[in-house]
């Protein structure tokens, strides 16, 4: 049984939605119908003309990018040109294509988590917060006997987390009072009589991402026609996200060592460093891709080591003038890793809604470097 391309969208945006994104990039579904029919999908990092013809070749008809195949606005589409020729193929084979760029950088469980666990650091932390979750309370009225249902519907919809712990709630038991008109269907009372029925009075913490399901899910399980509930945004905040994370090894290891682990960790012929190979390192920051302009920060966190992509020279002078090491371990290799990490999630949540769809990572290697 096929799925629509809209639930994998949601699937995707319950761990990296879209609002986290940063403001200068292009996330989402970038061409294609969200109601189209979805057998298989394919990750990669790049969309390039080789990604879309072995897509063509395994008859995908999602493709779930990291980089944004239209990032910039489109001024013309011209098949003779590159990105036109591209976008044509995707359109003539009904193929569409989702983005997800720095929300999922910046994903609890996205680039850079897996970057950090995979480098195997431990008291991961975010490196550079952008952003604080927005937090709401949700209250909601419910009749006696029905406050666990909807407890259980809250939890496992997001809400009632705090910190390591879940079905975080409050009930106090109170009397609700209502009158059906005529045109109701009352769960309880009778119409144009005034009812008064012993409630309880559920409320639990909500982030602003969950917000949506959590309140869809307690009215579908809520046994009320009506149900009164109230919806409290406050002032303090939830989880922070932003670029890339800092934390620390086991123990305390040489530079040189640590170079060697990266190499043989994400699968990488050689690196460019910066530092003494011969210091002894311990926390360690990273970010997936380019986070050159990233040293100061790591400095800044006390970060005995910064490993990224895309390290400029200006960069590297200031990472030796600041005494941080950097390890430039290239673009693809710091963020390709993390596709294995997407479709391992979107697996468990086809799964989990006994939904069939075939995922496959793509076998084109689309880093353009090439080592001699």
């Amino acid at each position: 049984m096929s799925i629509k391309c809209q639930q994998i969208i949601g699937w995707i945006e319950e761990t990296a939605p879209k609002f986290r994104a940063e403001n200068w990039d292009n996330v989402g579904l970038l061409v294609g119908d969200p109601t189209n029919d979805i057998n298989r999908l394919l990750l990669t990092l790049d969309v390039t003309e080789e990604v879309v013809e072995e897509a063509i070749q395994q008859d995908i008809q999602l493709i779930v990018s990291h980089h944004p195949v239209i990032f910039k606005p489109l001024k013309n589409l011209r098949t003779d040109l590159p990105q036109g020729r591209l976008l044509m193929q995707l359109l003539k084979h009904g193929i569409s294509v989702y983005s997800a760029h720095t929300n999922w950088d910046s994903a609890r469980s996205g680039v850079n988590t897996i970057l950090a666990e995979k480098l195997g650091l431990h008291k991961i932390e975010v490196l550079k917060e952008n952003f604080s979750e927005v937090n709401y309370k949700i209250v909601v009225f419910v009749p006696k006997g029905h406050e666990d249902e909807i407890r259980e519907a809250l939890a496992l919809s997001g809400a009632g987390q705090i910190g390591n712990y879940s079905y975080c709630t409050f009930q106090s038991e109170g009397e609700g009072t209502f009158k059906p008109n005529k045109l109701a269907n009352p769960y309880l009372g009778e119409k144009g009589s005034l009812e008064k029925v012993e409630e309880i009075r559920l409320e639990a913490i909500v982030s602003k991402g969950n917000l949506k399901r959590a309140v869809t899910a307690m009215l579908k399980a809520h046994p009320y026609e009506e149900p009164a509930y109230d919806l409290i945004e406050l002032a303090n905040k939830g989880e922070s996200f932003g670029l890339g994370c800092i934390g620390i090894l086991s123990e305390e290891i040489l530079f040189e060592d640590l170079i060697r682990i990266v190499k043989e960790r994400l699968t990488i012929a050689a690196v460019r460093a910066v530092g003494d190979l011969t210091q002894k390192v311990r926390k360690i920051a990273v970010c997936g891709g380019s986070g050159g302009d990233l040293v100061e920060e790591a400095k800044f966190k006390g970060a005995d080591v910064l490993i990224t992509g895309d390290v400029s020279y200006h960069q590297a002078l200031t990472a030796k003038e600041q005494e941080i090491c950097v390890i430039d371990a290239g673009h693809y290799a710091t963020e390709f890793l993390s596709m294995e990490g997407l479709a391992e999630y979107l697996r468990l949540k086809a799964e989990a809604s006994k939904k069939k769809v075939d995922i496959v990572i793509t076998s084109i290697r689309t880093d353009p470097w090439r080592f001699y």
